[in-house]
């Protein structure tokens, strides 16, 4: 059986489909998958081993120049690969406009969520199959059900599975030495309110150095760089990591004892690789789009507005804001609710305890493998 997979971005979106893979293959053995994915992530769907083909679509590049896509023979070069094969289902995963619109250029039959479950009910019009998932629940789960429902099995009640095979991601010499036990901190997000504030990620690591740690800051663009030579500087125990694309970024995520992250694509992909992790929670809900998985934990504003799930925050402080709070450097104020001090003992209690490569506090012990 051969299907066709229809999930364009986010980053933590694609993510969130690997799983529904993982019960395809073991409900439906030698079923095998191809992928639409913006160009972006096109490395996501390659580390599945059910995924033979990925096929690169450029929808955020080609809106800000239709015309030049057109006649540059992107877009055509696009659809002849979707249409080269045929599919025994054509699966959206999105549920929107853009993604559904994708399926009449795939042959075969197309599934999809009906108009009570899809984020944009227009979207259903392009299947010919339409299936009912009820809201309300993570975004993982939704998408499992959608691929059973979508493919005749039974909805599984296991644990997810995200599949990935790390092997993909490039393989560690074998003479080389052992790396010491590491932390990453995921500093980078999208929306500006759900930015942890800087001050609180520098005591963070203050923190996390005095307990012995290393810890290694990704960053993916010229802002988040310059955040993290801040943040580093003058901290002999924290490493600006180099420019990395997203196999390089994963394969520190899978080394990694643990992470705390802010609502980031990042914390979805280290998830994925079971890499036990902390993250934060201001305008957005952690029931619905958190990292999931084993060693997941999830800190959430109690902050009267949130979650608000605004990319701009709305709050106007009040007086007792302005004597307790340092309003330039400690926005948006629901993370106050989520001071560094309460972070590290979260994170220390939760996911460090009793763990085999902890430092002690002289320096990070190496341990032999």
């Amino acid at each position: 059986m051969r299907v066709l997979v229809i999930k364009t971005s986010s980053l933590g979106d694609v993510i969130h489909t690997l799983p529904a893979l993982t019960d395809a293959s073991r409900a439906l053995p030698g079923i095998r998958f191809d992928w639409v994915v913006e160009e972006g992530f096109a490395e996501i769907p390659a580390w599945h081993p059910a995924v033979d083909r990925v096929i690169p679509v450029a929808l955020r590049r080609w809106r800000k120049q239709p015309l030049r896509t057109l006649l540059g023979g992107e877009w055509g070069a696009f659809t002849r690969r979707v249409g080269q094969g045929h599919y025994d289902a054509v699966i959206d995963a999105q549920g929107l406009l853009k993604s559904a619109a994708l399926t009449r250029h795939a042959r075969g039959p197309a599934h999809g969520l009906d108009r009570r479950s899809a984020r944009e009910p227009l979207a259903s019009l392009f299947y010919r199959h339409r299936h009912r998932v009820a809201w309300g629940r993570h975004a993982v789960e939704r998408v499992r059900e959608l691929f059973a429902r979508a493919l005749g099995y039974a909805i599984p009640s296991t644990p997810c599975d995200y599949g990935l095979d790390a092997g993909r991601l490039g393989a560690r010499d074998a003479d080389a030495p052992c790396p010491a036990p590491y932390l990453v901190f995921l500093h980078g997000t999208t929306w500006p309110t759900k930015h942890w504030p800087e001050a609180y990620w520098r005591r963070l690591l203050e923190l996390a150095a005095a307990a012995g740690w290393e810890v290694r800051l990704p960053w993916g663009d010229d802002m988040e760089e310059a955040r993290a030579r801040r943040l580093a500087a003058g901290l002999d125990a924290v490493r600006v990591l180099p420019r990395l694309n997203l196999a390089g970024v994963a394969a520190e995520l899978a080394g990694a004892r643990a992470c705390v992250a802010v609502d980031t694509g990042l914390g979805h992909l280290a998830a994925a690789f079971g890499v036990p992790a902390l993250s934060l929670f201001g305008p957005t809900n952690p029931a619905f789009t958190g990292a999931w998985g084993p060693d997941q934990r999830h800190l959430a504003s109690d902050f009267p507005c949130a979650p608000c799930l605004r990319k701009g925050c709305g709050y106007r402080p009040t007086e007792a804001d302005r004597a307790h709070f340092d309003l330039e450097r400690e926005q948006p104020l629901c993370f106050t609710r989520l001071p560094p001090e309460r972070v590290w003992q979260e994170f220390q209690a939760r996911l460090l305890a009793g763990g085999r490569d902890a430092p002690s506090p002289a320096g990070i012990q190496r341990e032999a493998i």
